[in-house]
């Protein structure tokens, strides 16, 4: 398990890449699961107005679990979208990217989190 308290997205892609790469996942799911998180974190600052969200990383018998918490206990939301939108997707794409992904409401906060089974 790794936790990051960072406001950088290339020090958390570049951390759950190694982590991934440690445990042999294929460079494409890497990929994936680095732009899944980096959505999640850029939901942390935008919607969740933190600075420096936790990432959590956790990596068990050829499954990942990512979780970005934020200090907002507001709960995403995937809005009806038109072809015009210029936002919005954010969660959708962690939806197409990764096995599951969810939330973990807590008191002052939130964890967004997805998941990813089977390490090649």
């Amino acid at each position: 398990m790794r936790h990051i308290n960072t406001p950088t997205i290339a020090i958390a892609r570049q951390t759950l890449g190694n982590t991934m790469t440690r445990v042999g996942w294929s460079p494409s799911v890497i990929s994936d699961a680095q732009l899944a998180l980096c959505e999640l974190l850029v939901n942390a600052w935008r919607h969740g107005d933190t600075p420096a969200p936790l990432v959590e990383i956790i990596s068990i018998n050829g499954s990942l679990r990512v979780s970005v918490t934020d200090g907002s206990p507001i709960l995403p939301a995937t809005p009806p979208l038109s072809l015009l939108a210029e936002s919005g997707r954010g969660l959708q794409l962690v939806e197409g990217l990764t096995h599951r992904w969810g939330v973990d409401p807590h008191e002052r906060a939130k964890s967004v989190w997805f998941e990813l089974d089977g390490a090649a």
